[in-house]
């Protein structure tokens, strides 16, 4: 928990109203206890918490924002469009092990993409109670699909008029709708502060104790409608609401017969304010105990309200500190000339009897809000807590009493807020000068807490506890004491895990690096990160992110013998700590900084004895790194040194794979007069292993073969067998062996090369005169055919299984015929599959893009040695080059069309083969009675 501090600058994006609007709309449709939107920023490659209802903003900074590769559930949805269900937490741990990390507690959420006419916007998330499966929130998911639809058709609009759709400022944080039961009376007021004008309805003048009729229309004259305790306050409230800073919470207010009442106010628009009054009164809906500042829900005409929450409740939370001021009205008014007020006055009810109660318990019980509120508090917590009732009431907790802001208390707070589970742990008062005036005999140094979540607030009991201190309960730190940093506050407890898990998944030495940046700098609030890596006594930049442009290229390849604070800390196996730039420049004089301000840490990047490198962290401000800090940063230190290691070895494995694969890949394609082809190869993104695709084009007799093959795994082995298989291919086709024997001798050779490996394959022996091709199909995905009038259809060839598995599998032979100017298409699956996606619909998408692409027409000579102009070149981009008569695109435009999207794919799972064909031929050339592909399977 952090400290608070007041921020009134308005948040740049699209209007807070229509943010608020749309998480109070999804709390209601859903069983969601707490909401919020993810939003672009300007940065793409960033999600950011744009609001968040139902929960302390401050609380939870650690997830305001989000790197769209990272594996959260609001990334997925994001980069996929598909929502995301999560019914418990046993779910969450299978499905995102990180977010499970952050969050280890028992929960459901359901996120959605707000997205219009193919544009993303961001995310609709909600936090709800844990499900048994997600058939039990499914129906919840449509209902948010709706919210977040009608949420991205406003942006969508809002950009089309030049408004900002992307966000890059804290969240705004409002309550959520309440839970709880209608209060039994409500009546509304408004103060106009340019006119002075008070208008009042007749429900607000019954709760006031004034007779019908009878209605203040003076500031003045409502002061002497309430006790005369309270009478002084109320000017000043709503001078401050006009201001744009009205209370955190409803205040107590008396009436002038004793009645209790409760007063809630907020910034109002001017039609809002023309709205009291008895000729007013049939317009104001019904209101509820949280839902008083819901204005205009009524008289909206569409499904969301224009304004879920006045301005007092969309507090933003700054970086810089917890709860800021609210948006003061938005778009509706000046920031400098006060605004009109708008309130409720409630009746509490029994409430107050309650109250009344608890007031005489020998426990100390207060509640809080699920914005982290003191909503109630009697007068023994305040005791307990060494603080005064009224200073406690109205104030968030971690402000009120400041020694609780403590990473382990703030867990345990989260744990509530989320799940149904009651928390019990024990904390130590601060040290002998900060007690209260008041003795306290026999009462010790320590307090047993217990939290008791409920709908809308948590209940806190505390009770004196007699124990012995352990070194794993924080000490408290005073009042006067420095508050921990914000954002590495929660770091200590759980990123640690994050990022070893996280580690786990980094492949190589980039994405190492990368969740370093991702997960270890924001935790400790640093800004710079450089990482280098050891290789024949030198150091070698692998990472750079902050540093200004050129101020580490002298430090490139530096040796072990320099005096260099990030050299000593890998040869002497010692982190170095800076609290300052002036220390490091003390210590190092005549070093080069970057900075003259800030705090810089060196680590040692050490893996079982093994050097590995170092790594720096650069932090904007001059900080003092704790001891526990320490240890944790060392720690980690370690964690990336493993990871590190482990990403250079499958580095240098992938590129031995890779440099494998390129060489046995064709460098050129058999060519024929009557035959065009063209090849496509792309790997697997980095990170991913080399696999065993493969395609090939073979001189068989006075024909060709046309192969392609996926071989199971990744790697070197994959590789190799590839070459093992594609050679035997080769040599069968050579041989003009029919595609029945090629399959069934590949098969036999595979499973003496390795019991244990197998591989699909597709074989067409085509004859180029006749266009009659005769396949065979080891479990290999059906081709494709578009025939020249560009119908496209799957070819559902019957086959056997795949090669290496069954030495006496049989694999039937169909016949087919390509006509002139039809497209025949092999594929592997990496080009069809994906992710949480059934492969049909890959084949379908791939088989309606083969039919947007064109007619690849040959030309009508067939003797011209250039008519079949087969480009060579390295693998992954063979193609014809030639120009191809027609009106259709050339082969090769067709391959590229194909592949385009896996090109720009970030995230390519698997490696991804394709082999195109289409005859050239005289018009006529078919036989009679034949057209596009006649099958005749045997």
């Amino acid at each position: 928990m952090t400290g608070s501090a007041r921020d009134e600058r308005k948040p740049s994006g699209p209007p807070p109203a229509l943010l608020t609007g749309t998480v109070a709309d999804a709390l209601r449709t859903t069983a969601g206890r707490a909401a919020g939107v993810y939003l672009r920023s300007r940065s793409s490659e960033m999600l950011r918490l744009a609001v968040l209802s139902g929960l302390p903003g401050q609380l939870f900074r650690p997830w305001w924002r989000v790197n769209v590769d990272r594996p959260f559930p609001v990334a997925d949805v994001h980069r996929t469009g598909v929502p995301v269900v999560l019914a418990n937490a046993t779910e969450v741990m299978r499905r995102y092990p990180q977010f499970a990390a952050g969050l280890p507690f028992q929960f459901g959420s359901v996120h959605v993409p707000v997205v219009a006419e193919d544009q993303a916007f961001g995310v609709l998330t909600v936090l709800r109670a844990a499900a048994a499966d997600a058939a039990e929130v499914q129906a919840e998911g449509e209902r948010l699909s709706a919210v977040a639809d009608a949420l991205g058709a406003d942006l969508l609009r809002l950009g089309a008029d030049g408004g900002t759709v992307t966000w890059d400022d804290a969240p705004l944080c409002v309550r959520p709708p309440a839970a709880g039961p209608a209060p039994g009376r409500v009546g509304r007021l408004s103060w106009t502060p340019a006119t002075g004008a008070l208008a009042v309805d007749a429900q607000a003048c019954a709760l006031l104790g004034l007779p019908p009729g009878d209605l203040p229309g003076t500031l003045d004259a409502l002061t002497r409608a309430v006790d005369p305790a309270d009478a002084h306050r109320l000017p000043d409230l709503l001078r401050r609401t006009a201001r744009g800073r009205p209370p955190p919470l409803p205040i107590q207010v008396r009436t002038a017969g004793g009645g209790l009442r409760l007063l809630d106010l907020w910034r109002a628009t001017d039609a809002e304010a023309a709205g009291v009054g008895p000729a007013a009164e049939a317009r104001w809906p019904a209101v509820r105990t949280g839902e008083a500042r819901e204005h205009g829900r009524a008289s909206a005409p569409s499904r969301r309200p224009e304004r879920a929450r006045a301005a007092g409740e969309a507090r933003e939370a700054p970086e810089s500190g917890g709860p800021a001021a609210s948006d003061g009205g938005g778009a509706f008014a000046s920031p400098d000339a006060p605004h009109p007020v708008a309130g409720v006055v409630l009746d509490p009810g029994p409430g107050a009897l309650a109250d009344g109660a608890a007031d005489l318990l020998p426990e100390g019980v207060f509640c809080l809000d699920r914005m982290g509120f003191v909503v109630y508090a009697n007068p023994r917590a305040g005791h307990l807590l060494g603080v005064p009732r009224e200073l406690l009431v109205g104030r968030p907790l971690w402000e009120a009493v400041p020694w609780l802001n403590q990473p382990t208390y703030e867990e345990h707070l989260r744990g509530v807020l989320l799940s149904p589970e009651p928390a019990h742990f024990d904390v130590r008062l601060p040290a002998a000068p900060e007690r209260p005036a008041a003795p306290r005999p026999y009462e010790g140094d320590w307090l047993r807490m217990s939290l008791y979540p409920g709908a809308d607030l948590v209940t806190c009991k505390a009770v004196p506890a007699d124990r012995v201190p352990h070194d794993d309960v924080p000490e408290a730190a005073g009042p006067d004491g420095p508050a921990p940093d914000a954002a590495a506050s929660t770091a200590p407890l759980y990123r640690p895990i994050v990022l070893a898990i996280a580690l786990t998944e980094a492949v190589t030495a980039r994405q190492v690096s990368a969740v370093v940046m991702q997960e270890l700098l924001p935790a400790f609030g640093g800004r710079r990160l450089a990482i280098y890596l050891l290789q024949e006594r030198h150091l070698y930049l692998a990472w750079e992110s902050g540093f200004p442009e050129g101020f580490l290229a002298p430090f490139e390849g530096v040796a072990l013998d320099a005096r260099l604070p990030g050299v000593e800390t890998l040869t002497t196996g010692r982190p170095l700590f800076f609290d300052s730039m002036q220390q490091l420049a003390d210590a190092y004089p005549g070093i080069e900084l970057d900075a003259e301000e800030g705090a810089r840490a060196f680590l040692p990047l050490i893996a079982s004895g093994r050097p590995v490198g170092s790594c720096i962290l650069g932090f904007d401000r001059p900080r003092s790194f704790g001891s526990k800090e320490r240890t944790v940063l060392t720690a980690l230190a370690g964690l990336i040194a493993h990871a590190m290691e482990k990403a250079q070895r499958y580095d240098t494995e992938a590129a031995l794979a890779r440099g494998l694969q390129q060489a046995l890949l064709p460098r050129r394609l058999s060519q024929h007069a009557r035959v065009e082809t063209a090849g496509r190869y792309l790997p697997g993104t980095e990170g991913m292993d080399v696999g065993g695709d493969w395609y090939d084009v073979v001189e068989s007799g006075d024909g060709l073969a046309l192969v392609i093959g996926d071989v199971q795994g990744h790697g070197v082995q994959a590789a190799a067998t590839m070459g093992q298989l594609r050679s035997a291919v080769r040599a069968f086709a050579l041989g003009d062996r029919p595609p029945e024997e090629v399959m069934g001798g590949t098969n036999h050779l595979l499973i003496d090369l390795d019991p244990g490996q197998f591989a699909s394959c597709c074989y067409v022996r085509l004859d180029p005169s006749t266009g009659r091709a005769r396949a065979a199909r080891a479990g290999h995905l059906p081709p494709l055919l578009r025939h020249p009038d560009g119908r496209t259809e799957v070819l559902e060839l019957p086959g056997g299984v795949v090669l290496g598995v069954d030495p006496r599998a049989h694999y039937p032979v169909t016949e087919l015929l390509l006509e002139p100017g039809a497209i025949l298409a092999l594929y592997t699956d990496g080009l069809v599959e994906r992710p949480g996606h059934d492969i049909d619909d890959g084949i379908a998408e791939l088989r309606r893009v083969l039919a947007e692409a064109g007619g690849a027409q040959g030309r009508p000579s067939e003797g011209d040695p250039t008519a079949s102009a087969q480009a060579t070149g390295p693998a992954g981009s063979i193609g014809a080059t030639g120009s191809v008569g027609g009106a259709g695109r050339s082969l090769a435009d067709v391959a590229d069309r194909l592949t385009a999207a896996a090109r720009r794919s970030a995230d390519r799972f698997d490696d991804i083969a394709l082999l195109l064909a289409t005859r050239r031929g005289r018009a006529g050339a078919a036989g009679p009675g034949l057209s596009g592909a006649v099958r005749h399977p045997r």
